[in-house]
């Protein structure tokens, strides 16, 4: 039979989380908080919808996404959400969004990245091991918002000291990782790209992270030996 194979290269000269790897059934599992769940915007607008519908529209098989966020999740609160959660499928891609609560309540960096790695660790483990299926989404910088603007520049100072810890754990853990930081910090000029609470992004940001995602696809049939 033949098997579709999406390959999503990252543009990069790193050793490790070299790419992304989607195999047909997409069976998706988004990790999160408010920005994985959505919140303030309408369910098809979430970023999981629009990646899987994207995809559907590319002619990939891609099942709806289960989605384990909550607005206000800190690390802690997803990892307990985790191991309380009995998973039916066995998930071919899963990606991983989760920081800014840690930030928001002035938790200690430190325990955010022994939090993270273990998540990290989770994410893997749901993704049947398979490092190439899983991937990382950076936190969104929330002081270019109506809601943050006030206090931006130390929202963005924590914002990039939690972002660098994600990326130092997704390349030691040789996984996708995608930042979107910088769409995010356009929410000023562009007030369109924030919901209409004045914190969260809007439909039309998530797009453009989908689209970030999405960018270097490339699509191979790999030809597999009957059974």
């Amino acid at each position: 039979m033949n098997r579709l194979i999406v390959i999503l290269f990252m543009l990069s000269t790193q050793a490790m989380a070299q790419k992304l790897i989607i195999t047909e059934p997409v069976k998706f599992l988004a990790l999160g908080d408010s920005y994985t769940i959505g919140e303030s915007v309408l369910s098809r607008d979430r970023w999981p919808t629009q990646l899987a519908d994207s995809l559907q529209k590319r002619g990939i098989d891609c099942l709806e996404p289960k989605i384990i966020a909550t607005t206000g999740w800190r690390t802690d609160n997803l990892k307990r959400a985790i191991a309380k959660t009995k998973f039916k499928e066995k998930y071919n891609l899963v990606s991983l969004l989760i920081g800014v609560n840690n930030l928001y309540q002035d938790k200690s960096i430190d325990i955010y990245a022994s939090e993270f790695e273990e998540l990290l660790g989770m994410a893997v483990r749901l993704a049947g091991g398979n490092r190439s299926q899983v991937f990382i989404l950076s936190i969104p910088d929330y002081g270019y918002t109506p809601f943050g603007k006030n206090n931006q520049e130390k929202i963005s100072m924590g914002i990039d000291a939690f972002n660098t810890v994600c990326e130092s754990i997704a390349k030691k853990f040789g996984v996708k990782y995608y930042s979107i930081t910088e769409i995010s910090r356009k929410g000023l000029v562009e007030p369109d790209l924030v919901a209409t609470d004045g914190l969260h992004p809007s439909g039309k940001m998530y797009a453009a992270w989908v689209e970030k995602i999405l960018s270097d696809i490339q699509l191979m049939s790999i030809k597999e030996s009957p059974k």
